[in-house]
């Protein structure tokens, strides 16, 4: 699965505009809006962008040509196909991991470890008096076959354990993947409104003016046209700040899935450092105090043996009770990273709420003025028939 990865992987992000487009060769002058300008720098910082980086993306803003439309639809398709593929190979990996062959692995453990009891009726420890050797013989045999099937079973336990910790690495560099594409969505976005700005605030006003001035239907055609170009590449940037939405949830989901196959293997490592081998020893302690009991018989009357084992026994269950008592009261998951969790969750639907939000009240804004632009055309245009 690994591997699947590698063709997704990426150094630093890269913006690319249309096939052939060249950069301008003289800067435009730069006309500074505050919300903009805050806007953008808050997504940059979001995003953890560099110097070198933004430097990029003034550079990358003068290349836009909203006149070319072929460019204008494909803006950051490649960063969203990118991320649509990169979804695609996070959910075959999902696909191929079967964590119930883990549950069932372990709740068939539990039945192994009880098939092997020691009865404490009449059929008991009892008895143990009554056949001698055979019960001994018995007991042993017992324990070498569940010990076979736990032996089994602890070799597959372990081999999954390997293959979380391999997901759990792979999750990081997913997390890294996602992380660089969420840094060049941004970058789209934010050369995508430096340049939207430019033009709405230069080269709009200009093709107005001209309109105006010259009274020619062309002209003012050419602005109308010019200021539609301008609200297509806003959808366009809208779309990309959508998926950039998406990229930023994704990081806690990939965390959240990283932390589950933590736990996971952290689990299966204390079945097999600690039960296991805590099982095999109570059955040695078993056995040992079988033969305990078959050597004092010999040697004291039977009830006085039956007192003497029953009194190592009930030592023996105290031990084993209160053993089992602590690894039943431990926890497999910190109350902190429930909370370091869901703070998160929080924050990003907070922050999904409000890029929504703000994108409402821009597309609101957005079409009050197109109205009034269309208005000023039509006074215009109707004006300048009268005077012909």
């Amino acid at each position: 699965m690994a591997e699947a990865f590698e063709d997704l992987q990426q150094a630093v992000p890269t913006l690319t505009f249309g096939v052939e487009e060249e950069a301008e060769k003289e800067k435009a002058p730069e006309k500074t809006v505050v919300t903009t300008e805050e806007r953008n720098q808050g997504m940059a910082q979001d995003a953890k962008l560099t110097p070198e980086e933004m430097a990029q993306v003034d550079e990358f803003s003068k290349q836009i040509d909203l006149s070319n439309s072929q460019a204008i639809m494909n803006y950051g398709v490649g960063t969203q196909k990118k991320m649509a593929d990169f979804s695609e190979k996070a959910i075959d990996n999902v696909r191929t991991k079967d964590m119930g062959e883990i549950g069932n692995m372990l709740s068939g453990l539990v039945t192994q470890l009880k098939d092997f009891e020691v009865e404490e009726n009449e059929k008991g420890i009892k008895a143990l008096f009554k056949k001698g050797g055979n019960k001994v013989v018995a007991l042993k045999a017992k324990y070498s076959r569940v010990e076979t099937n736990v032996n089994a079973i602890t070799s597959e336990l372990e081999k999954h354990q390997i293959q979380l910790m391999k997901d759990v690495e792979l999750l990081d560099r997913m997390y890294d993947l996602n992380l660089n594409y969420f840094r060049e969505l941004t970058m789209y976005i934010i050369a995508g409104k430096k340049r939207l700005e430019k033009a709405r605030n230069e080269e709009l006003v200009a093709l107005q003016k001209k309109a105006e001035e010259s009274g020619l239907q062309e002209d003012a055609q050419a602005a109308k046209d010019f200021a539609a170009q301008c609200d297509r590449f806003e959808k366009k940037l809208y779309d990309l700040e959508l998926t950039r939405t998406i990229a930023m949830q994704t990081g806690p989901q990939i965390r959240m899935v990283q932390s589950s196959d933590t736990v996971m293997a952290e689990k299966i490592q204390s079945t097999i450092v600690n039960t296991i081998p805590l099982w095999k020893n109570q059955m040695v302690i078993a056995i040992g105090v079988e033969h305990a009991g078959q050597a004092a018989k010999a040697e004291r009357e039977v009830n006085d043996m039956t007192n003497a084992l029953l009194k190592k026994n009930a030592d023996m269950l105290k031990v084993a009770t209160i053993e089992s008592a602590k690894e039943a009261e431990r926890g497999i998951v910190d109350i902190e990273t429930l909370r370091h969790t869901n703070e998160q969750l929080i924050s990003t639907i907070d922050e999904v709420m409000a890029i929504q939000k703000d994108g409402r009240a821009k597309r609101a804004q957005a079409q009050q003025e197109l109205v009034a632009i269309e208005n000023q055309l039509k006074d215009k245009l109707l004006q300048a028939a009268k005077q012909q």
